[in-house]
């Protein structure tokens, strides 16, 4: 696990993801052609209250595998 950090509408924050996660993070956020700093606002903006940024990282990871399988990953 690694901690990143990011900012968001110009405050500083942080989270921590297995690499994996991480990997496929910026995967999706390259196959949309977004940063993965405005990826992560926008996850960030749209978590429900009581789940942390962490958390609604990797669910999001989570379901774009889910839904569209995992992107090809430059090695």
């Amino acid at each position: 696990m690694r901690k990143h950090s990011i900012s968001i509408n110009g405050h500083s924050t942080s989270f921590s993801l297995e690499d994996p996660f991480w990997i496929l993070l910026k995967s999706f956020a390259a196959k949309d052609q977004h940063s993965v700093a405005r990826v992560v606002t926008k996850i960030d903006r749209e978590r429900a209250a009581d789940t942390n940024l962490s958390s609604a990282l990797r669910l999001y990871v989570l379901n774009r595998v889910a839904t569209e399988g995992a992107p090809e990953i430059d090695a």
